[in-house]
């Protein structure tokens, strides 16, 4: 994915490391360098808020209830793997 347009951070960068993104899993830094490209680029902000709204809806609906980091761990892959699969499609 991307919008055509050079970045700093590239678009499969962004997409890949979005949850940390979301999660607040990064520096301060990162977390920059994020948002400035999501500013840029708007296939991947159009991703980012996808990503965004599922993870708002499986803590509404599930968020008392811990994830197993197994199940988590799988959930990555597969989404890693959707990903690559859209990124070969287009």
């Amino acid at each position: 994915m991307s919008c055509g347009n050079p970045h700093d951070v590239p678009c499969s960068e962004v997409l890949d490391r979005i949850y940390w993104y979301l999660d607040g899993e990064m520096s301060a830094r990162d977390c920059e360098s994020i948002r400035q490209h999501l500013d840029e680029c708007g296939p991947c902000l159009r991703e980012f808020g996808l990503e965004e709204a599922v993870k708002r809806l499986v803590a509404k609906h599930c968020g008392c209830d811990p994830v197993p980091d197994e199940l988590r761990s799988k959930v990555l892959v597969r989404i890693r793997q959707v990903q690559a699969e859209i990124e070969v499609a287009e």
